[in-house]
Formats: structure tokens, C-alpha cells, sequence
């Protein structure tokens, strides 16, 4: 999950006006927020550009903090079944 959500209502903005921001619908804004899609490393460096710009003080790894999970760990055949 991530804390765009988070840090965007912090700074009292609407999807909208972020979005606009970014030069995106609201929609893909939404889904990122929600999870629906998960945005590149490039749309990520935007997204916090963007809040940095509008009076936030945030980092990549604080509003896509990195995975807990077993990530980069090779499944053995019991993941996989």
C-alpha cells in the first residue's frame, strides 16, 4: 500500500487539483490511492515531486514504503502450489 492518500489530505487537496498537477485524470490518481494500479517508479518520483511542490516534506520511501514481504526471495514449490 502506499501513503499517497495520506500525505495529499495533509495537505488539504483534492484528487482533482493533485491530478491536474500531474497532468492526469483524477481516476488514475484514485486508483493509484486505492490500489487498483500500482504506478511505475517514474509516475512514483512524480507523485512525490508534486506533493514536495505543493508544501509537503516527503520522501519516495515514505509514500511508497518499501515491501515487508519476501520480496526478491526465490518461491520454493509449496509458494508456488
Amino acid at each position: 500500500m502506499n501513503n499517497i492518500s495520506k500525505e495529499r489530505t495533509a495537505l488539504k487537496l483534492t484528487q482533482e487539483t493533485l491530478a491536474a498537477d500531474l497532468g492526469w485524470r483524477q481516476s488514475r490518481l484514485s486508483n493509484y490511492e486505492v490500489g487498483i494500479r500500482k504506478p511505475g517508479l517514474v509516475d512514483c518520483r512524480r507523485i512525490v515531486e508534486a506533493l514536495n511542490r505543493a508544501g509537503a516534506s516527503c520522501t519516495l520511501d515514505s509514500v511508497f514504503p518499501p515491501s515487508t514481504g519476501r520480496q526478491g526471495t526465490t518461491p520454493t514449490q509449496k509458494d508456488r502450489d
